[in-house]
């Protein structure tokens, strides 16, 4: 059990935590100073994450997206599992920010246990940035100068570029494109080797983080991490739902059979928190459950693992949404509308990242956009364990859903007019 990463974190956060309240209780001046010099180690170890996500991400998105072109390029059906799954990926992050305003306005973010999670971060609570106005939005989401977006952390409009960047591609000669998706997943593998290095030092890093929290915060954040657990996990779960009820009314499968099928994948994702790993299952329940040919299994299965984590921007901007509450930012339309878009472009881009790799590469750019700070994102990684259960159960199940929605649209479209007619 302390082989695994997750749970070496999770108790070097509780440790940290627990020291640094005990510090902060009983100890003396001395200590405390020992506490906040060793609480630098853990500031040096997240800068050192930080340092690898405007190159991580503008790698992955340049060959994520040459990689949807390619997988679109090989025919029809194709073409429409990559139409469906970003429509997927735009609800999952519009219904996150409906669900977060519905969750919190329930269950508010309490003004102590903010203040607590606040005071145990590094940054302070004022490096949140006020919302930019309509006009300002619209005129910043082309970069003048990428290289500054870069530097001062713009990444919405980088996100932007970086698109634009990644079509283009597409469009040059095999060789020259070749050559550049080369560079660029490269550079890729490279920011990953970085990140894995960087966290093989984790517990040690939320160690010396959950000192400093502990001793400005004492046990006040705990039940903050604790209301930060619920909403992702209930926000995982909800759209577990959602996915479950489109297969039944769009797929037109019953609830019996239905049930039949998905209960043996979602415990197959309980056990390995892998949809990779759920992918035979998937492809055997499917076939031998619900009829699917392997003709649509043997693209639409895969092609889903690879690019559809419909949990995926949901609970990563859940994430976001989180951190906006603690710093009591309330961000405008236009920050939102930001905001989804970076959520399907980095989840499209960053599936095939490991898990706390991703959890980083993908939620420090939206706490970026929304002009958040991401020092409590460190702490937060410790407690991705829960959730992480949540959000597979959720992904198998929406890519079966949308393996059994799309054959039903092929059986639809390939039945001859007098089938359909006796069928009516």
């Amino acid at each position: 059990m302390l082989r695994s990463l997750s749970v070496r974190v999770l108790i070097a956060l509780v440790a940290g935590l627990a020291l640094g309240a005990a510090a902060a209780a009983y100890a003396g001046p001395e200590v405390k100073r020992v506490i906040e010099i060793v609480e630098s180690v853990g500031g040096l170890w997240l800068n050192s994450l930080r340092m690898t996500v405007v190159p991580l991400i503008f790698a992955v998105l340049v060959t994520g997206i040459a990689g949807v072109a390619d997988a679109a390029a090989t025919g029809r059906l194709a073409v429409k599992t990559i139409v469906l799954i970003v429509i997927a990926l735009t609800f999952s992050s519009i219904y996150t920010v409906v669900f977060a305003e519905g969750f919190y306005a329930l269950w508010p973010v309490s003004g102590a246990g903010a203040a607590a999670l606040r005071a145990g971060a590094s940054a302070a609570p004022d490096l949140a940035k006020q919302a930019p106005s309509l006009i300002d939005f619209v005129k910043g989401l082309a970069p003048p100068n990428v290289i500054k977006a870069a530097s001062d952390d713009a990444i919405l409009p980088l996100v932007v570029f970086a698109s634009f960047f990644g079509f283009a591609v597409t469009r040059l000669p095999d060789a020259r494109r070749g050559a550049i998706l080369e560079f660029f997943d490269s550079i890729g593998e490279a920011m990953v080797t970085i990140v894995r290095w960087i966290l093989l030092a984790a517990p040690v890093g939320v160690f010396c983080l959950g000192l400093g929290v502990g001793l400005r915060a004492g046990i006040g954040a705990a039940g903050e991490i604790g209301h930060y657990v619920a909403a992702i996990s209930l926000t995982n779960i909800s759209l577990t739902v959602v996915a479950y009820v489109a297969a039944l009314l769009i797929g037109r499968v019953s609830v019996g059979l239905w049930t039949r099928t998905v209960a043996p994948v979602q415990v197959a994702a309980f056990a390995t928190q892998s949809s990779l790993a759920c992918l035979p299952a998937m492809i055997e329940r499917s076939r031998d459950d619900l009829g699917i040919p392997d003709r649509v299994n043997g693209l639409v299965l895969p092609l889903a693992v690879a690019l559809f984590r419909f949990t995926g921007p949901a609970a990563n901007l859940g994430v976001a949404l989180f951190v906006a509450r603690v710093y009591g930012v309330h961000p405008s339309a236009a920050q939102y509308l930001g905001v989804v878009f970076v959520a399907v472009a980095t989840s499209l881009a960053s599936v095939s990242l490991p898990g706390q790799i991703s959890f980083f590469a993908s939620i420090a750019p939206l706490c970026l956009t929304l002009g958040l700070p991401v020092d409590i994102l460190p702490i937060l990684i410790a407690v991705e364990v829960v959730p992480d259960i949540f959000r597979t159960i959720g992904n198998v199940t929406a890519d079966l859903a949308l393996n059994m929605i799309i054959w039903r649209g092929e059986r639809a479209t390939a039945a001859p007019p007098a089938a359909s007619a006796a069928q009516a």
